[in-house]
């Protein structure tokens, strides 16, 4: 079982409730990763959702922070139709209400047509010439265990907050794959979507942000090997920011797109739910 499948792991407990572990592993600063989360309580939705068992639109608010241990998910089933399922899932730790989501699944295989979009996908250099995890400012690497289940290269044009000159422009892409080399699928996505650092770094503002809602879309199954991911954002007004993200398979393919608002960042050591 790969580390995505363990983290996503649930057991069953009947009337639409699932227990499962958040693991240390997916921590970001003091909390748990929030594509993780979105992710955990997805999985549920795709067990209790029938025929339907993949993700087509997923919104979460994010009302507590998350931390690593023993987390419930209860799902209520809202309509079951002849092509899509509409459902809820509430995340909790200790009783205390973490994630509220309301998403609607579908089978991707069962869709007609191509992904149609005039959208292209981002022009970088290939993987091995794009900067790894390793390369990481310290404290950052200390703030996100996460980053050891990622094979994240990220563009070098969209590194310069590492090195102090962020091109203010509030934009991060690179290539993305899971470090222990499961391919993606549409569960997943929920994560990728949120997996590079905050955009606001290359606004010249360091330090985690915390999610208040995020929404993926996820348009098809994705092909195996590489992804492409772009965050960018265009407004920062009143301490919160927005943060767009498109997600492009290996056959240069859009197959998830995502949108998310976030308080702008804290000093280090403050989570990104």
């Amino acid at each position: 079982m790969s580390e995505f499948d363990r983290g996503i792991a649930l057991t069953a407990r009947g009337g639409g409730r699932y227990e499962g572990e958040l693991g240390e592993g997916w921590r970001i600063g003091g909390g748990v990763n929030g594509g993780l989360l979105l992710a955990f309580a997805g999985h549920a939705l795709s067990l209790a959702a029938g025929p339907h068992r993949d993700p087509v639109s997923v919104s979460g608010y994010y009302l507590s922070a998350s931390v690593p241990g023993p987390a419930t998910v209860d799902t209520e089933i809202v309509r079951r139709g002849g092509s899509l399922t509409t459902g809820t899932a509430v995340l909790l730790q200790d009783g205390e209400e973490r994630l509220r989501v309301l998403a609607t699944y579908g089978d991707l295989d069962a869709f007609e047509g191509e992904v149609r979009t005039t959208a292209q996908p981002p022009v970088m250099p290939p993987p091995e010439q794009c900067i790894g995890v390793e390369h990481a400012p310290k404290e950052m690497i200390a703030e996100a265990a996460l980053l050891e289940r990622f094979d994240l290269r990220l563009d070098p044009a969209t590194v310069g907050w590492a090195l102090g000159q962020p091109s203010k422009e509030g934009r991060i892409q690179g290539w993305f794959r899971l470090a222990d080399g499961r391919d993606a699928d549409p569960l997943s996505l929920l994560l990728v979507a949120d997996a590079l650092p905050p955009v606001t770094f290359d606004l010249g503002l360091p330090g985690w942000a915390p999610t208040v809602e995020l929404t993926v879309h996820v348009r098809c199954r994705p092909a195996a090997g590489w992804l492409r991911v772009v965050h960018a954002t265009r407004n920062l007004a009143g301490g919160y920011f927005e943060e767009d993200a498109e997600v492009w398979d290996a056959d240069g393919r859009l197959v998830a797109q995502s949108r998310q608002l976030a308080r702008a960042p804290r000093q280090w050591g403050t989570r990104r739910s």
